[in-house]
């Protein structure tokens, strides 16, 4: 295969009414506090629909982050239709997230539980709304989609040594290819960019991305000395990993070579196509109830936010999650990992390492595999029913900041 062939690859996709298009059609119940927990993902269980998932958000105070992730997810082109559950006395308002879903040309139903004769009542009512959605979605038109009008997000996760040499390197020359198909390649986690602000801002693709690439790694730096830790385990270090550093430039070399146009906030739709920085960290001031405790999942759910089609996990010492809302592919660069977790990992980037391929061969069979999920084949994750989310509190405004300060 080549770039040419790449171009003319197409698939079937689900139109919605904001002309975006999905690769799957999801309908979502999300709780809206832990109290509406229970029942929400009861509801879910009992349909036992690999289309309908669960999310939600633990808090009941205010939290602008928290509703702005869950309202960027009602409308993400996998999604179809939206239940949203509250108690009835919190502050994320299970009204207002179906009228966004409404608004936005998707199916919207919301009930609050104390409105509703309790558990076993709003059970019922939240199947048969369901249900009624499910019936609804079949008439969703499609149209056709290509590379062009993916967003793919990618992060790492539970890198050892293969990660910065085989793993993150394929998914580099894939996003490589990704943009020059006209595609929107996300990544993340500029916590694992440390020492790495210049080759970073010598890929800016103008003054205003140089600006704010420059201005989020401080702002990481910053938060990583706030909470006396860097994105480093003890995990890695079993995995051969020596330093931050060295984690830093195995991370940062899955954003491939192409000019970087600048940097997402969470729940922000990149603005125009190409390779864009996604800033997770929280806003320098009050951390809200501690420490933002980030994870895997997190850094999934931030990326699929922001309009990710799907996602590509990359792990050295190997991980079994997937994600609500949009596939996961995990990648591995390790063939040992691979072959440990055959039934979990869907991408074995290790064979790079035995010197019988090139990752650009590589980078095009993971493109193949990719259009492959988005004409429907499930992925493991998928397979095995995975779809893990985490939405935590956190301070982070909507917006991306300048500073005329941010030099070295």
């Amino acid at each position: 295969m080549d770039l040419k062939a790449l171009k003319q690859i197409r698939w079937e996709g689900y139109l919605r009414q904001d002309k975006s298009k999905g690769i799957r059609n999801k309908i979502l119940v999300i709780y809206t506090v832990a109290c509406s927990s229970h029942v929400a993902k009861e509801i879910v269980r009992r349909l036992n629909h690999s289309d309908v998932e669960v999310i939600g958000f633990e808090g009941c105070t205010d939290n602008a982050y928290a509703v702005r992730l869950l309202t960027s997810l009602i409308v993400h082109p996998n999604v179809g239709g939206i239940l949203a559950v509250g108690l009835g006395c919190e502050y994320t308002r299970a009204d207002r997230l179906a009228k966004v879903a409404q608004k936005h040309g998707r199916l919207g139903e919301y009930f609050y539980i104390q409105e509703s004769g309790g558990t076993a009542e709003s059970i019922a009512k939240g199947i048969e709304l369901v249900n009624a959605m499910l019936e609804k979605r079949k008439h969703t038109p499609k149209a056709p989609m290509g590379f062009e009008d993916l967003v793919i997000g990618a992060e790492c996760g539970g890198s050892d040594f293969t990660s910065g040499l085989a793993g993150n390197v394929v998914v580099g020359r894939f996003y490589d290819l990704l943009e020059s198909c006209g595609g929107t390649p996300v990544f993340e986690e500029i916590v694992e960019a440390v020492g790495l602000v210049e080759l970073l801002r010598s890929r800016a693709a103008s003054l205003q991305a140089e600006n704010e690439l420059v201005y989020t790694y401080q702002k990481a730096l910053e938060y990583c000395k706030s909470v006396h830790q860097y994105s480093v385990s003890p995990g890695n270090f079993a995995g051969g990993l020596s330093t931050i550093e060295e984690k830093s430039m195995g991370a940062v070399i899955k954003s491939g070579t192409k000019p970087i146009q600048g940097v997402l906030k969470v729940g922000m739709k990149p603005p125009k196509k190409g390779l864009w920085l996604l800033d997770s960290t929280p806003d320098p001031g009050d951390v809200q109830y501690g420490i933002t405790n980030p994870n895997d999942n997190e850094g999934l759910m931030d990326l699929i936010s922001c309009g990710s089609h799907l996602a590509i996990l990359v792990t050295g010492r190997g991980n079994v999650v997937g994600s609500a809302v949009a596939p996961v592919i995990k990648v591995t660069g390790n063939s040992e990992t691979f072959q440990k977790l055959k039934g979990d990992m869907d991408f074995n980037a290790g064979s790079l390492l035995d010197g019988n391929i090139s990752a650009e061969e590589l980078a095009f069979e993971l493109a193949e595999y990719v259009s492959q999920i988005c004409r429907g084949q499930l992925t493991k994750a998928e397979r095995l029913g995975h779809a893990e989310y985490f939405i935590p509190y956190k301070n982070q405004d909507k917006t991306v900041t300048i500073r005329k300060d941010c030099t070295f």
